[in-house]
């Protein structure tokens, strides 16, 4: 089995050896970059599965950095190492588009499971993705390769990308909550009181489409998300 290549990005030479030492004997590749800028330009020239990113570092930050790497990689998973337990870091790393967080000092047990964890989820939504591109909802047929949604053989009305992406995720969850964080997170990247108002209004553009059909509706689950209901 191949093994899945780490981008390590850590300022303290000693703790960032270590770590590279303790990731290797478990099976990882692992490059170790000593600052946020020389981590961009590692990240750049070649292929990784995984970023694990420290917080704290000169030339250019672990959020910085995060944000470069999300312009060209919008989907390879981002764990952050800190020693900043503030609130606001959290959510300032989930906004920069981390999949997780570690504060310092850590269990390194625990950082191999959330990497195991974070590999083996974007593993199954790339398959999901790939594999599952046709729905049948009600009298609709949905294609999101396409982005096309045509009721009852009629001609397709072409969606958005984000009306799409939406369609999608509460069609993979159809009679089933799918969790209003999870859509914010995938598809907006972030979850404020902006993108979320932002997704109500796809939601009701979406349920203007599906009106035609009255034994399908998008039901508000109140606090927790949507669901995609076929009667």
């Amino acid at each position: 089995m191949e093994q899945n290549r780490i981008l390590l990005v850590e300022d303290d030479p000693n703790f960032g050896t270590v770590l590279k030492d303790y990731l290797t004997l478990n099976d990882y590749k692992v490059t170790l970059a000593k600052d946020g800028l020389e981590g961009l330009i590692i990240f750049k020239n070649n292929d990784f599965d995984l970023c694990i990113l420290d917080v704290m570092m000169p030339r250019k930050d672990g959020f910085s950095l995060a944000k470069d790497i999300r312009t060209t990689n919008t989907e390879i998973p981002i764990i952050f190492l800190t020693a900043k337990t503030m609130k606001e870091d959290v959510l300032k790393g989930y906004q920069a588009g981390a999949d997780d967080y570690l504060n310092k000092p850590f269990d390194s047990e625990v950082l191999l499971y959330k990497m195991k964890a974070v590999l083996q989820r974007k593993a199954s939504e790339k398959n999901t993705d790939d594999d599952i591109f046709e729905f049948k909802i009600g009298k609709f047929d949905f294609n999101s390769k396409l982005r096309h949604l045509s009721y009852d053989g009629n001609d397709a009305s072409k969606l958005s990308p984000k009306e799409n992406k939406l369609l999608k995720m509460l069609a993979l969850h159809k009679n089933d909550l799918m969790p209003r964080e999870l859509a914010l997170t995938k598809i907006w990247r972030d979850d404020n009181y902006f993108t979320s108002r932002s997704m109500d209004v796809y939601i009701a553009k979406l349920r203007k489409y599906l009106k035609l059909d009255e034994n399908v509706e998008i039901l508000n689950i109140h606090g927790e998300g949507f669901r995609l209901l076929e009667k």
